[in-house]
């Protein structure tokens, strides 16, 4: 997936942004929901290893270094161990792809609302050329003068 180049917008070519759209919001919310999924179970984990840990703690303090069993050892003694460290990495690292996965999710409604108001104005032709204004006092000489040579032209005609 390559988030800059699908919340991009090619404004030349709007009708195929509006083709792509909806694609890219389907993947884009699939993705969320399974990074979703996966930081759920990732959470799932760490709370297991803390259970595990705390009970294990209690069962043997002696081997988790703890000569005295209180709520405020246990609780240092679950953070400083290995597996509920990894569990923790894994949980951050779940939480931060979930996380990346929403904000492409919220930069692709931004987009459609992008979109929608670029069409706006491609339909108010904002993005058309400039326009020189005409000068009618120079159009009305010219169409004028214009006039008196074809007068001269036709008496011209006449005497011959």
């Amino acid at each position: 997936m390559n988030y800059e180049q699908d919340t991009t917008i090619d404004q030349d070519a709007l009708d195929v942004e509006w083709l792509e759209q909806p694609r890219l919001m389907m993947r884009y919310a699939r993705l969320a929901a399974e990074a979703r999924k996966h930081m759920e179970w990732a959470k799932e984990n760490l709370d297991v290893a803390r259970a595990s840990l705390d009970q294990s703690i209690r069962t043997d303090p002696e081997k988790f270094g703890l000569d005295k069993v209180t709520e405020s050892a246990i609780a240092s003694a679950i953070l400083i161990h290995k597996e509920f460290r990894e569990a923790q990495d894994k949980f951050r690292e779940a939480q931060y792809e979930f996380n990346m996965a929403q904000a492409a999710v919220r930069a692709l409604d931004g987009k459609r609302d992008a979109l929608e108001n670029l069409v706006r104005l491609h339909g108010q032709q904002y993005f058309a050329g400039p326009k020189v204004p005409r000068d009618l006092s120079k159009e009305w000489e010219q169409k004028q003068r214009q006039k008196e040579s074809n007068q001269k032209v036709k008496i011209a005609r006449r005497k011959t």
